[in-house]
């Protein structure tokens, strides 16, 4: 027998090996672990829902809308505004209604058709005043008024709101189909919090504006629950078209194709150039005879839109001006080919492009 044998490990965990288990000594450190380590907290009830993929599209988004109000709202104070998106982030209603001040200037909008959701649009006390003052003639000075918004000055900001519903309606329009109304002001935040559920997850989008001697910061909030859309699909329109089956990708092409073939453009015919004296061209009249000089084969230009495309020959089909298709042009100008078989085009379509004069080629 070996009597150098070591005892056996029980299987019976300590106190203090069951509180790290459960979490309930959470101070002790794990034996192997840093104080710098890499892990980082989860909130299962409030999982984080944009990827950097997703940032990049929200980004490009909002860039547009405040490109677009910015300029909306020089055209309507005539002064030098500039807008600039700081950028676009997730929290939770609560969150964002405890980083508004007191008093605040905020709208909320009912969101159509969306089971009763709302948005906020906090224009940024600073920025309010400064529209206010401009709007009513003043100069735009920085003016320190800690006060709620009057009936007369939220009036008077009604307009920028609703610009800035339009404009989420037109750049989330490629996702989603959203539509806001003005409902109601509030001046406090913790009123505001009655508004939604303290928890409910929203998308916040954070423009600084700087007017002159103002900075301030316009913030405007949608809950998550209205783009769950955007957030759900795997990719972008354009993007799941190009990688579906092979059948999708079929199909796809054919109502491409059915529609461009069905697509109406215009065509017309152009004589070769010809010079004439003013002196006849002073005196032409109504039912008078152009001679150009021209050969009667001489080529002429079918032009596709506004674009020179063909060239071709003119001659009749029956009682009707046609023309003979003889090649294509190429960028340069110069033919390409000749086709054998070379369709008609009938020229009732190209009248508009030839004088009311008869012309006469010899």
């Amino acid at each position: 027998m070996n009597t150098d044998a070591r005892p056996m490990a029980s299987g019976t965990l300590s106190q203090s090996e069951i509180d790290r288990l459960l979490g309930g000594a959470s101070n002790l450190p794990f034996a192997g672990t840093s104080e710098e380590s890499p892990v980082q907290m989860y909130d299962f009830r409030r999982p984080h829902r944009v990827s950097k993929e997703r940032l990049r599209t929200l980004e490009a988004i909002y860039e547009r809308l405040v490109k677009s109000l910015e300029s909306w709202v020089i055209g309507r104070v005539r002064g030098q505004i500039e807008m600039r998106l700081q950028g676009v982030e997730q929290f939770s209603f609560g969150e964002f209604t405890l980083s508004l001040p007191t008093p605040c200037a905020s709208f909320i909008c009912d969101i159509n058709d969306s089971g009763g959701q709302l948005g906020v649009v906090d224009i940024g006390e600073e920025f309010a005043f400064y529209l206010v003052d401009r709007l009513f003639g003043g100069g735009g000075h920085q003016v320190s008024m800690s006060r709620p918004l009057t009936r007369v000055e939220r009036m008077a900001l009604r307009g920028l709101v609703e610009k800035v519903n339009s404009l989420l309606a037109e750049c989330w329009s490629d996702y989603i189909t959203m539509s806001l109304d003005i409902s109601s002001f509030e001046s406090f935040p913790d009123i505001l919090l009655q508004s939604a559920n303290r928890d409910d997850p929203v998308l916040v989008a954070n423009i600084e504006v700087t007017a002159g001697d103002v900075n301030s910061l316009m913030l405007v909030c949608l809950p998550f629950a209205v783009l769950d859309k955007f957030f759900t699909n795997t990719g972008s329109r354009s993007f799941a078209n190009a990688t579906g089956s092979e059948h999708e990708r079929a199909v796809s092409r054919a109502l491409a194709e059915h529609s461009l073939r069905a697509t109406r453009v215009n065509v017309a015919a152009r004589l070769p150039e010809f010079r004439m004296s003013l002196r006849d061209l002073a005196s032409l009249s109504h039912g008078g005879v152009i001679t150009t000089g021209l050969p009667s084969d001489s080529p002429i230009r079918v032009m596709v839109g506004n674009q020179e495309r063909f060239v071709g020959t003119a001659g009749r089909v029956g009682n009707k001006l046609s023309i003979r298709l003889e090649g294509a042009l190429a960028e340069a100008g110069e033919v390409r080919s000749a086709s054998p078989v070379v369709p008609q085009f009938d020229a009732s379509v190209i009248a508009e492009a030839i004088p009311s004069q008869p012309i006469s080629a010899e």
